[in-house]
C-alpha cells in the first residue's frame, strides 16, 4: 500500500505531504510495511505472472 492517495484525518492533507506529525507517522509506519512486491506496478506483476508461467510450460515439456 501506498500513500499517494491517503488523506490525514487529523489535518486533511495527503499522507504523502507529511504536513502534521500524524501524517508523518503514518507515511513512516507505512514505508516500513512494504514488502518485497511493493515497488513493483500491476503490469510489472502481470509479466512476471506471465514469464513464470512460461518457464512452468517449458519445464513441463522438457520433463515429459
Amino acid at each position: 500500500m501506498t500513500c499517494d492517495r491517503l488523506v490525514c484525518a487529523n489535518c486533511a492533507a495527503p499522507v504523502s505531504e507529511g504536513r502534521c506529525p500524524v501524517c508523518r507517522a503514518s507515511r513512516e509506519r507505512l514505508q516500513h510495511q512494504d514488502g518485497v512486491f511493493a515497488g513493483l506496478t500491476p503490469a510489472a506483476l502481470v509479466a512476471l505472472l506471465v514469464a513464470l508461467i512460461a518457464v512452468a510450460l517449458l519445464a513441463h515439456g522438457f520433463a515429459a
